[in-house]
């Protein structure tokens, strides 16, 4: 019994060795910034610094400490200044959490002087892989979440970015269902733009699959097990049909859709894109239009400094640069 104890308690002890490792990795990767915000008004932010190894080592990390905020998020203190009044509210994709999806982007932006926040939603506290709930259930939660940053700011807007389901079905639905935007009155909307990292804003086949798991009636039993996010993402849903019905947009949003040629995911890629509506504005943006040696996939596009480029040029649009193109490679970002 001795003999079989020991065996068990040193991988125990190797496996909690090795996510310390990762998560001090993930935290220097990044950068990681508290307090007041460092850049100075008017002043664009610089390139953003990643790694080939951010994506993986964050999410290492974010299996040791799920609900813990990526680095520069989530500081209830900050106060909006005037160059950037409104604070930026990141929402994580499908299987994610805010600590893995977000440890490049949280910390460029805290440093370029944005409030920054990145709640985790869709799944139960402890468990790193969120956002598997029905949609409309996750959106109230965004939108309970929304108001208490307001509330905590000051501010009379937020910025939402999101990536797969967090800038595509969840945002879409909270803005047209619980109370992100006023169609009758746009100016006192809650939210002023919505950027989507590869959103998943018109369902997706998932390369195959999910045309599969629907034809072979497995959609349902498949959904109990990953989630029932899985089902509502899928071309033809009740989710995507619901807010399909009266067009992609609300009126006072700008929107910017960021995808990637490469994605598996959300398939086919240009179910992505948005049509803009009344007083709303789309930009839809291919990334290998801008960098055609990008490689970035589904996944990795959070880590793609090229794209992350794009999102500060869409969140301060009087500031935006020229995207200084570099590596970003499948799986690994850069």
């Amino acid at each position: 019994m001795s003999v079989r104890s020991v065996s068990r308690r040193r991988p125990v002890r190797r496996r909690t060795r090795w996510a310390a490792v990762c998560a001090g990795l993930a935290l220097a990767l990044t950068g990681g910034l508290q307090g007041e915000a460092a850049a100075s008004a008017g002043t664009a932010p610089p390139k953003p610094s990643g790694h080939l190894l951010s994506l993986p080592v964050a999410l290492a990390a974010s299996l040791v400490h799920p609900d813990a905020p990526p680095p520069g998020a989530d500081d209830w203190n900050c106060k909006p200044g005037s160059a950037h009044p409104r604070p930026v509210v990141l929402l994580h994709g499908t299987w994610e959490n805010a600590y893995a999806n977000w440890s490049l982007l949280a910390p460029w932006l805290k440093q370029a002087g944005y409030c920054v926040f990145a709640p985790d939603f869709g799944g139960a506290p402890g468990v790193p892989f969120k956002a598997t709930a029905h949609i409309p259930d996750s959106a109230r939660q965004i939108a309970d979440y929304v108001d208490r940053v307001l509330r905590a700011t000051g501010a009379h807007q937020v910025d939402l970015v999101g990536h797969s389901q967090g800038g595509g079905l969840l945002p879409r639905w909270y803005l047209r269902f619980d109370g992100g935007t006023d169609p009758a009155h746009p100016a006192r909307n809650k939210v002023h733009s919505l950027i989507g990292l590869a959103p998943s804003n018109h369902g997706t086949t998932g390369a195959g699959i999910g045309t599969l798991t629907d034809k072979l009636g497995l959609t349902e039993p498949v959904s109990l097990v990953i989630g029932q996010a899985y089902a509502d993402q899928l071309v033809g849903s009740q989710v995507n049909t619901t807010l399909d019905r009266d067009g992609d947009t609300q009126p006072g949003v700008d929107y910017t859709v960021i995808a990637t040629r490469y994605d598996e995911v959300v398939t086919p890629y240009q179910h992505q894109f948005l049509a803009a509506g009344p007083g709303a504005t789309v930009r839809n943006i291919t990334i290998q239009d801008i960098c055609p040696q990008d490689k970035s996939e589904h996944v990795s596009i959070a880590y793609d400094t090229n794209a992350l480029q794009l999102v500060g040029n869409a969140l301060d649009p009087a500031q935006a640069q020229p995207v200084q193109c570099g590596i970003s490679l499948p799986l690994l970002g850069g």
